[in-house]
């Protein structure tokens, strides 16, 4: 199988990495805006550079990975779809819902694959507590509660091309709260703070973010996200019911210090970014795409599940904007055709 990774940037280069070792992938064709950049990848993993995108679409490839910044996906989403190739894509599709479902159409029209980067749903963890609901171990699931703590702010340039913490944070949260409960979310309220550093305000965004969200069966799930945890990089979810409860996300390298007497020491070497906390689920669902890729497996997030994360992500920006609680069914994007 020759794969072709389109964007060699941080997450592009560790995507390369772990395709260039999978035993089903013969080999690799890098490009990204920056050439000397996919060269020098290229040279450090044995594998091929092109020029620019035209490449890896003339060279011929069996797939393609897009891991440029979040501008470029819808279009390259829909070129792959009409060259009839398979796509893995960094979330989100695009930024908007017209974009996102654009994209979206075009894959359905040509009846091509599109898998979503998603990670945690790869994750161990996550996956132990979606078993622990779809199981019945928890009884009637009445609490979900979720956060996303960034250890540091980014860098004040790209918080304007970001599409602002809950698009680009607490989608994730979103995301793995469908998965891992099997409900949809009905209805959200949402606030959020920008009260530190100038540059969110400057950005139009939030560094501190609340939603809470009604489940379609009644469960309260509550998600939060901040830029600024500087104990360190923090993601948790935890699942109360009838009968048990259960968390995601609490180890040794928990960032957090309990104030009891008796309580767990806080952490020796504490998760200090998303790469590192998540590498593993990172692997996974790169293994997977090849499988999805090879017919050996059904596709795990694909356009439609990203959309849904971004629905969720448009109305708790709604909510924020007018101050109100904002039922999804507002939001565009569930039941119509997605491209015409």
């Amino acid at each position: 199988m020759r794969i072709g990774v389109i964007g060699t940037g941080r997450i592009g280069a560790i995507h390369a990495n772990t395709l260039s070792r999978h035993r089903d992938v013969g080999s690799l064709i890098l490009t990204d805006v920056d050439p000397a950049r996919a060269q020098e990848l290229a040279r450090r993993l044995g594998e091929t550079a092109a020029p620019g995108v035209d490449e890896i679409f003339r060279w011929g490839v069996d797939a393609v990975v897009i891991t440029t910044a979040t501008a470029a996906h819808a279009e390259l989403i829909g070129r792959a779809a009409r060259s009839g190739l398979p796509v893995f894509c960094e979330k989100p599709i695009a930024l908007d819902l017209p974009g996102t479902l654009h994209a979206i159409g075009e894959v359905e029209a040509a009846g091509t694959i599109l898998q979503m980067g998603f990670q945690r749903r790869f994750d161990t963890g996550y996956q132990g507590a979606r078993d622990a609901v779809l199981s019945g171990r928890l009884g009637r699931l009445h609490t979900v509660r979720a956060l996303t703590s960034d250890q540091s702010a980014p860098p004040p340039a790209w918080l304007p091309l970001s599409g602002g913490l809950y698009r680009d944070t607490l989608i994730h949260d979103f995301d793995v709260l469908r998965w891992v409960t099997g409900r949809e979310v009905v209805d959200v309220y949402a606030a959020g703070s920008d009260a530190g550093p100038a540059m969110f305000r400057e950005a139009g965004d939030v560094d501190t973010g609340a939603a809470l969200l009604t489940l379609d069966d009644g469960t309260l799930a509550t998600a939060t996200a901040t830029r600024l945890n500087g104990a360190g990089y923090d993601v948790r979810m935890e699942l109360a019911g009838e009968l048990d409860q259960i968390v995601v996300g609490l180890d040794d390298r928990t960032p957090i210090a309990s104030t009891e007497p008796t309580g767990p020491p806080a952490a020796d070497k504490p998760w200090t970014g998303f790469l590192e906390r998540f590498g593993p689920a990172y692997e996974a669902e790169l293994g997977a795409f090849v499988e999805v890729v090879m017919g050996l497996r059904a596709n795990p997030c694909d356009g439609r599940e990203a959309l849904q994360a971004l629905r969720i992500a448009e109305a708790c920006e709604v909510s924020r904007r007018e101050r109100r609680p904002v039922a999804l069914a507002e939001i565009p994007g569930r039941a119509e055709t997605a491209f015409r």
